[in-house]
């Protein structure tokens, strides 16, 4: 093919190229791929003709458009979670801090309600959770097996199994604050009575350390990340009683965009406490085991993740927060200030 009769049949759509704006990324890959065939038709028949230059310039421009989104979406990402996130959470501190106290009561609540009478533990399980429950968890305590609750032939659909249900939970628990607030109340008073029951159970024949150990080798970061599942639905609820100096459609507004994005950031904490019960807690249990053979995990070990996670949750949503706002950092309007002047 002559040049001119190249140039003829594709100088229209070039010049489209050069002057519109595509429509979303698909248009933009399909445009960078006709650009890299004429490109390399061109180099090899008009290796030293201007239109050769002029294609090479859309198509570099076509790929620096697509390296800089790419970067952009990046960064973006790792501002969210640096920054803005951790600023979120300082802003509703006080939130937390009302979720967490509430939580902590609600436990403390079914403890006392077990030792003052000693089958109301039972009756919980077997009226609020699953029949049978308690007696199987004793029963398991008697045979030497008390964490066998624990154990799942395939560890894999424990985790997929865990992770779901720690998620759905979770979102429950947030959207529930479009009840202005009760049906989190509701929620947060399940898990607390739940777990106050649960390691009641255990404490009450002697094996309150044990169940520390295995136990919150996963509930550290899971139990942290439903108290803060209820903080975002605590949120919602704030929103649509109290919207303050905004009208009540922008105080929700606000208040659901907050709560979104308290609940996603979750996820991440709920697959790795899904991780550890499904893959570490179940051999801590072994270690605790009267009659068994294998070897279970040491102790020093569940310390360290014990430690570890609690480490991660106050330093993420408790201190790191407070010391960006000590730093002058702060969001307006989606925009990330340092010292009122804008951060990039």
């Amino acid at each position: 093919m002559r040049e001119a009769e190249f140039l003829k049949k594709n100088v229209e759509r070039w010049e489209t190229y050069q002057n519109t704006v595509p429509d979303g990324p698909d248009e933009t890959a399909d445009r960078f791929v006709n650009l890299l065939d004429d490109l390399s038709y061109a180099r090899t028949f008009y290796p030293h003709s201007s239109a050769t230059s002029w294609i090479n310039g859309m198509a570099a421009n076509i790929y620096q458009r697509i390296y800089q989104n790419r970067r952009h979406g990046l960064k973006e990402i790792g501002r969210f979670w640096k920054y803005e996130l951790p600023l979120l959470y300082r802003k509703h501190h006080k939130v937390l801090l009302f979720t967490f106290v509430l939580f902590v009561l609600f436990v403390s609540m079914a403890v006392l309600s077990s030792t003052i009478d000693a089958d109301y533990a039972k009756s919980y399980f077997d009226h609020e959770v699953q029949p049978g429950y308690y007696d199987m968890t004793i029963d398991n305590i008697h045979k030497g097996d008390p964490f066998g609750v624990y154990k799942d032939r395939n560890p894999f659909s424990m985790f997929v199994r865990i992770a779901y249900n720690n998620i759905r939970v979770a979102f429950t628990t947030a959207l529930m604050g479009l009840t202005f607030g009760l049906g989190t109340f509701w929620l947060l008073w399940n898990n607390g009575f739940m777990l106050g029951c649960f390691q009641y159970i255990f404490f009450s024949q002697g094996l309150g350390w044990q169940s520390i150990l295995v136990i919150w080798i996963h509930g550290t970061i899971e139990i942290s990340s439903i108290v803060i599942a209820g903080t975002a639905g605590f949120i919602l609820g704030k929103s649509l009683l109290f919207p303050g100096t905004y009208t009540r459609k922008e105080s929700f507004r606000r208040g659901a965009r907050d709560a979104v994005n308290v609940a996603l950031s979750l996820i991440p904490f709920f697959i790795i406490a899904a991780f550890f019960e499904s893959y570490v807690t179940h051999l801590m249990s072994r270690t605790f085991e009267t009659n068994s053979t294998s070897i279970g995990l040491p102790v020093p070990v569940s310390i360290l993740i014990l430690a570890g996670s609690l480490a991660l949750m106050l330093w993420y949503f408790v201190f790191y927060p407070i010391k960006l706002e000590r730093m002058g950092f702060e969001v307006k309007e989606k925009v990330l200030l340092k010292n009122g002047k804008r951060y990039d």
